[in-house]
């Protein structure tokens, strides 16, 4: 049987390729982001206890697209992050995003990540360690004028209602509640202030009535729970307490932090908000 596939490395070009994406486009509309989202990529971020953690990320990319181009170029989103294999952080960020903006002749380029971050979590009795995932983002832009950056961490938490602990004869109802903090660092010259994924997670647990561990045995078991008996929160506690500690936090620039509880005898979650000015 004859084999009509062509041989490989037969396609190359014979004359440079037109570049349409660069051509002029005649509406006048300038787009506000255009870029590549759902990105599955390997990256690396710094922790307190091990210094570098491995993790995936899910990226989005963009920059904006001046209204006489037609198209920008998805391709060159990857170029760079692949140029930047390796630690993500509020330092290399920044150069990551003006390098797009170089790139790609925008004005402005931004970029999420959404990934896993791993810590080892000790029982509070036993002592027995396992790890705990969290979903955390780093949140960075790039305009004319200025770079921003926000980091986000998701934290679980255990909350006990005041009111059921009040009204009842015995026991209250308590249900698991995740606590969202996004926080804007402050400036230090060129530089933003160091904050860690750990310190926002410890602020979080704090705010709630008990954190959320991997591994109980029955006496850290016992512990958790006695111990979100003694310290019981509304939805609207968990907001206030963590904001009145980012509050006194001088290192925080500005800061989101919502609450969601997933209710045990209602059809129903609580949530609330809290944002600084």
């Amino acid at each position: 049987m004859k084999n009509n596939r062509r041989p490989v490395g037969t396609y190359a070009a014979k004359k440079p390729l037109a570049d349409i994406q660069k051509s002029r486009d005649q509406r006048g509309i300038e787009i506000n982001k255009v870029g590549v989202c759902d990105l599955t990529f390997p990256i690396a971020v710094l922790d307190r206890e091990s210094q570098r953690q491995q993790t995936a990320a899910r990226v989005s990319m963009s920059v904006n697209l001046p209204h006489h181009f037609k198209g920008t170029h998805m391709s060159r989103f990857v170029e760079v992050l692949c140029r930047h294999e390796g630690e993500f952080t509020m330092h290399t960020l920044p150069i990551m995003l003006h390098e797009l903006k170089q790139r790609l002749e925008a004005e402005a380029a931004h970029i999420e990540l959404e990934f896993t971050y791993f810590l080892h979590r000790s029982a509070p009795v036993t002592g027995q360690r396992a790890p705990m995932d969290y979903q955390c983002a780093f949140v960075a832009e790039s305009n004319a004028s200025e770079d921003d950056f926000v980091l986000r961490v998701k934290v679980p938490v255990g909350t006990l209602c005041p009111c059921s602990k009040e009204i009842s004869d015995y026991g209250a109802h308590n249900q698991r509640g995740y606590i969202t903090i996004s926080v804007r660092p402050r400036r230090k010259g060129k530089q933003w202030e160091l904050i860690w994924f750990e310190e926002l997670i410890e602020l979080a647990e704090r705010s709630a009535s008990s954190p959320v561990y991997p591994l109980l045995k029955r006496s850290d078991e016992r512990h958790v729970t006695m111990q979100a008996y003694d310290n019981p929160v509304f939805v609207e506690d968990v907001v206030r307490n963590a904001a009145g500690f980012l509050m006194k936090d001088k290192r925080v620039a500005w800061f989101e932090v919502s609450a969601v509880n997933h209710e045990s005898i209602h059809n129903h979650s609580a949530f609330a908000v809290v944002c600084s000015h």
